[in-house]
């Protein structure tokens, strides 16, 4: 029998042997420097580089409180806060695995047995007898881990709680980037609700100059009836911007715990200027991404469960010794004949599950290769949207001051077409016409200026939050 034995486990133990390791952490080859864009220089930010609160940066209080409102409220935030708190407890479960589990068991019981129950000899008939039951005992159990399963298992927790903690500091950067780009889009449109109404109050100034001439016989009703209509379709837009800015104010309500009815902000023409951000190489940035961090403990993870797959194919060893008292009266509890024990040792080994084993440990397999494919993917999509993030703000920052620039000549366009038409040298249409392009300059050096702090705060987000004072400064 015992060579039966031997022989099984040396078979088990050898397919165990040509299972395939623990995967390791993949390589990925990075650049060693971002494309920077012409007006850029690069920086070399610290390994820990902080985190923290970059948004005041921005020098708004107004958006420093909603975000401390956002960090403080978030059900999103509260919730990831709890998986880590529960991921936490896993750990210390898995851990006690590692020592031995004593447990106290006591009886107190009158029992009466059974006359006719089965014979223990037939030289001595059974008799019913009542009489008290009184036991103590105090067991031992521990698992010998030969396989290494709860070692894997207490290293799979462990990662797991460094995954929840990596995700939480991803929810918080993600809700407080979220909670910025609706802050910035909605003062956007604060400025650009600013501009319409100027360029209403202007145009209304111009129909009542152009109604007086009608009265006086020096112009005709078309040009009139040309400005009404020009009044009329800036007057649609008000509601348009609105709708728009409701929008936007009732997911900050959302993020930062509040009921959107009951939100309110106030408009304000605010010019929030975009802090300078600066850039290291890709290692430094993927130190920063906590999304990468979650994805590479997800990879150790998935690698632990492997290790608890390939402990599957040894023996399960548990050690099990007893110690305690029994008697039928409480006052010989204590006296030696009561004493009771017992050692033990449990092995169970798997010796035919059907491929039950096997195909387990090929999916662990394929779930770690999964993981390192997703962790792949996070990495490159990570530097693109560094990458992405550093353009954007080049060529919005240049975008912007040209829209400056084409503002002011609109502006100068509007006082020589006012002026030519009132000394008779053109129509009123070149007056309407410089108005619309006025307008038009205002809105879109206003929609310029929002896109360049959204793309501020993308680039925040792509770089995974906050940074020290660097030594170098990128300059816009």
């Amino acid at each position: 029998m015992w060579r039966l034995w031997a022989g099984a486990a040396a078979a088990v133990l050898g397919a165990c042997s040509s299972l395939p390791p623990p995967g390791e952490a993949p390589r990925l080859d990075l650049p060693p420097t971002w494309r920077v864009e012409p007006g850029w220089r690069e920086a070399a930010p610290a390994d820990a580089a902080d985190k923290g609160r970059w948004w005041q940066r921005f020098n708004d209080p107004t958006l420093d409180a909603l975000i401390e409102r956002a960090l403080a409220n978030s059900q999103s935030i509260a919730a990831a806060n709890a998986r880590l708190a529960q991921a936490r407890a896993l750990v210390d479960v898995n851990a006690a695995a590692l020592w031995p589990q004593l447990s106290l068991s006591t009886r107190v019981a009158r029992q009466r047995t059974s006359a006719n129950r089965p014979l223990s000899n037939y030289a001595s008939p059974n008799f019913s007898t009542v009489q008290n039951d009184y036991l103590a005992s105090l067991g031992v159990s521990y698992e010998v881990d030969l396989g290494g399963r709860v070692a894997s298992n207490l290293e799979g927790a462990r990662a797991s709680a460094e995954q929840s903690a990596a995700d939480l500091a991803n929810v918080r950067l993600l809700v407080t980037t979220d909670l910025a780009s609706a802050y910035v889009n909605l003062r956007a449109l604060d400025i650009e609700q600013a501009a319409l109404q100027r360029s209403i109050a202007l145009q209304r100034r111009a129909l009542d100059f152009i109604s007086t001439r009608h009265e006086l016989g020096a112009v005709s009703g078309l040009e009139v009836a040309q400005q009404q209509a020009l009044l009329d379709s800036t007057l649609t837009q008000v509601d348009v911007l609105y709708r728009q800015r409701t929008l936007f104010k009732h997911v900050i309500a959302t993020l930062t715990g509040s009921a959107a009815p009951a939100f309110e902000i106030a408009p304000e023409v605010r010019e929030i200027e975009p802090p300078a951000i600066p850039l290291g190489v890709p290692s430094d940035v993927l130190e920063r991404r906590p999304d990468v961090a979650a994805a590479e403990r997800a990879m150790a993870v998935a690698n632990a469960q492997i290790g608890v797959a390939r402990a599957a194919f040894f023996p399960t060893v548990t050690l099990g010794p007893s110690i305690g008292v029994d008697s039928r009266t409480l006052g010989s509890l204590l006296d030696a004949p009561s004493l009771l024990w017992s050692l033990g040792v449990g092995l169970t080994q798997p010796l035919f599950d059907a491929g039950r084993l096997r195909a387990n440990a090929d999916a662990t397999r394929a779930a770690y290769e999964a993981s390192v494919a997703n962790y792949r993917r996070i990495v490159l999509v990570a530097m693109q949207e560094v990458e992405d993030g550093i353009v954007g703000v080049a060529a919005l920052g240049r975008a912007q001051a040209q829209a400056r620039t084409a503002r002011a000549s609109a502006a100068r366009v509007l006082d020589m077409a006012t002026a030519r038409y009132e000394g008779g040298a053109s129509t009123y249409l070149d007056v309407i016409t410089a108005q619309q392009s006025l307008l038009a300059a205002d809105r879109q050096a206003a929609q310029l200026r929002g896109q360049q702090l959204l793309a501020s705060v993308f680039l925040v987000k792509a770089l995974g939050g906050d940074w020290q004072q660097p030594v170098a400064t990128a300059s816009r």
